[in-house]
Formats: structure tokens, sequence, C-alpha cells
């Protein structure tokens, strides 16, 4: 009888689904001694948390250091006395994997159902890939080259989410002025980063109010796809494990089908046998320079910066940003914040260090990644979304008539945090 471990599962079914024979291969491993446990995640994921249990845990509370690193207290012990994460508290962290010094747990994998929608979907499959993507696969690959390979493997094609990260830059740049103006106060930026809005919303909710009302690049990208493309299914492929939870929040699950890390997008490249090096170049340049440094930390405050200064909104208050990155530095800035030692007025926090680019699953040292997000936002024909023609016409598509409709509350692109 054959045992098979949670990652040979994975890798078994992954490459048999590539070959069109997943539902054999899946009656012979059901034939062997397997994890029903690990099938049952990689089969559903969507009915898990985004931290995955490989082996069940009695460890003593005190003694488990995964508890002492989720600030979300997601990790609960049940009637037996096992140790399981919680699904509607895990928000993805990645802190607990981190911590665990038995390798019990591991991060979600979502690539069976994806595989299964690209063969079985009525409608069109995209890829919504990160900012943080370049450069984040095999050398001299370009953003045309990936676009190539998901369409050999069966997606519609591929949209780069910067674009909707200029969209929000926009409306945050509005927010922020009127905000300043009407309450003189300070904004606390809510966009990009999950990790830092759950730690906003569940550790700090007396300073929601400072939370502009805005969805993510991400949920923002999935809306106007499915808008523009009824019964489009939608994947957002990432270097980050907290957008699998983000995608699943109640509010704005509408907008994001499946989400896929950098690392299980390749091993799905490795098992169709694509090369990436010799995918044909589809170009397509249609973010700023502002949409694309998102990826890394201070990003998001440049762009904002930059738009505000590039409107050129009359009585325009100068924005005086300060960044945190990585959870310990995200609650120093907001307990120097209740301590009231902050004179900002535009605070930027990453849940990891360096920002998307130092993701639990980027390919790339976060160094490495930070400077090929610089680069490739250099070339940008635009440096911000209203120097972008691209933004005015993805607006008017979507209905928009002026963007100073982004700020209605009803907007597809706003949100209500309580």
């Amino acid at each position: 009888m054959e045992t098979l471990t949670l990652n040979e599962l994975y890798k078994r079914l992954v490459k048999a689904a590539a070959e069109d024979k997943a539902q054999e291969e899946l009656e012979r491993i059901r034939k062997g001694e397997y994890d029903t446990h690990g099938l049952e995640c990689l089969l559903n994921p969507q009915k898990q948390a985004t931290v995955w249990q490989t082996a069940p845990c009695d460890c003593k509370e005190e003694d488990c250091a995964s508890i002492a690193a989720c600030i979300f207290n997601a990790i609960k012990r049940d009637e037996s006395g096992k140790l399981h994460i919680d699904i509607d508290a895990c928000v993805g962290c990645h802190a607990c994997i981190d911590a665990c010094a038995l390798g019990k747990l591991t991060e979600s994998k979502d690539v069976l159902p994806v595989l299964n929608a690209l063969k079985h979907s009525k409608g069109p499959v995209y890829a919504m890939i990160a900012p943080a993507f370049i450069g984040q696969f095999s050398s001299g690959v370009t953003p045309g080259m990936l676009r190539s390979a998901f369409k050999k493997i069966g997606f519609q094609g591929m949209v780069e989410v910067a674009l909707f990260a200029d969209i929000l830059t926009l409306k945050e740049a509005l927010e922020y002025d009127r905000i300043m103006h009407e309450e003189k106060d300070f904004v606390l930026t809510s966009c990009c980063c999950p990790i830092w809005l759950a730690m906003i919303r569940k550790v700090y909710p007396e300073f929601l109010p400072h939370l502009p009302g805005s969805v993510s690049p991400m949920i923002a990208c999935g809306r106007a796809i499915k808008q523009l493309e009824p019964g489009a299914v939608t994947v957002f492929i990432g270097p980050c494990i907290a957008k699998k939870a983000e995608a699943r929040e109640e509010d704005i699950a509408d907008a994001v089908d499946y989400v896929l890390t950098f690392q299980e997008i390749q091993d799905v490249f490795d098992a169709f046998n694509i090369d990436l090096t010799r995918m044909e170049d589809d170009p397509r340049d249609h973010s700023s320079l502002s949409g694309r440094i998102y990826a890394r930390t201070g990003g998001v405050s440049e762009a904002v910066q930059k738009t505000v200064q590039r409107l050129q909104l009359r009585d325009a208050i100068p924005i005086r940003a300060l960044q945190a990155d990585g959870v310990p530095a995200c609650r120093a800035l907001m307990n120097s914040l209740k301590e009231g030692k902050v004179e900002a007025n535009f605070l930027e926090g990453m849940g990891c260090v360096g920002g998307c680019v130092g993701g639990p699953k980027a390919v790339l040292d976060r160094d490495t990644g930070s400077l090929n997000v610089n680069q490739y936002g250099k070339l940008a024909l635009y440096e911000t979304p209203v120097d972008n023609p691209y933004v005015l016409d993805i607006l008017k598509q979507l209905g928009y008539k002026t963007v100073e409709s982004l700020l209605d509350e009803n907007s597809m692109f706003s949100r209500r945090f309580e």
C-alpha cells in the first residue's frame, strides 16, 4: 500500500491535471493509503483556513511558538485538546508557519480548483498578476512572454493589477485631499496590504475612522473584469498568502474566484512543461510608474504623493508620509500613534518586510525584487494615473463619468470598514 504526504499528493495531482488525467490519478491515489484531510484540503481549499495543518498537533499552549506569533488569535484548541486554525480568524500572515518548530503548518494551495476551472469553466478565465511579478520567474522573461504562457495553459489573458493600483492611487489622492481639508487629520492608507488592514481592524479598531473606504487593487481588478465580462473567472497571482483570506471576505467576495502564489503558478508552468524564455512576447503597457511601485515599501505613499502634486489641487496640503514594513514595525507604528508620538499625516503599513516583494511566496529575495519593481516603474510611459489615458478609458467603460465619482461610497472601488 502506498503512503503519500500532502506535498506528494499535491505534485502528483497537479501533474495529472496538466496531462488531463486528474480523475484517473485521483482514483489510483484513493486506492492507496493517503492523508484524507490533506486530499480534502487540496480539492476544496475554499473550505479550509489559508494555513493548513499537515499533521495533528497537541502541543502545550505555553510551548507553542506559533500561538505567540499569531497576533490575530487564529490558533485555537478544540474539545479534544488538539490545536487547529480558526478559518474565520486566520488572515494568512504566515507568522505561524515560520514559527512552527515541528513543521506541521503550511500555506493553502488553490492550484487544483484553478486547473479545473481552466478545463471546465463556461466563461473566460483571467490571470490577474500582482505588481510584484516583474522578474519573479526565469531571468529575462518579459511581461509579454508571461502573458503568452498564461494563454498557452488556457487563460483568456493576463491583466496587470498595477493598472487598478493606478485607479486606487487616484482615489486615495482625492480622499486624502478631502480628509485633510474637512478634518485636518491623518490618513491610514488602506487599499494595499491585507495584513496591515486586518491589524487595524482587529487590533487597533479605534483608528478605523482614519481608513479611507477603498478596496484593494486586487479586488478592483476582479470586479472590473466581472463587470466587463459577465461569467468570467478571476485568478489573482502574487507573493502573498493573506490575499487568499482577503478574497473570501464577505463584503468583497464577489471579485476574485481564486488566489495563487508565485510559487504555485511556477508549479503549474512546470507541470505543463512551459519554458517561459521561449514564449512569444505579447507586450501591453497600461500601468503608470505609480501603480507599478505599489509592490515595495513606500510605493503607495510615493504614488499618492506624486498624484496629489500632479492633480494641482487648490490649497493642497503636502503629504508627510511615514512607512512601516513587517508586522513588528507596523505594531510599533500603531502603538506610537496611540501614544500621540506620530506627526505624519499619511501612514503606510506593509505586513512583509520590503513590501509585497518580501512576501512569503516571492521567488526572488526582496532586495532584488524591489530593484526590479523600480526599474519596471521607470519603463512606464506615464508617471501618475493622472497622465495615464488607460485609467480614464477603463473608468469610462465601467460607467464613471468623472474621477470625482470614485469617492462615491457605493462605487465598486469603495468598501465600508466596520
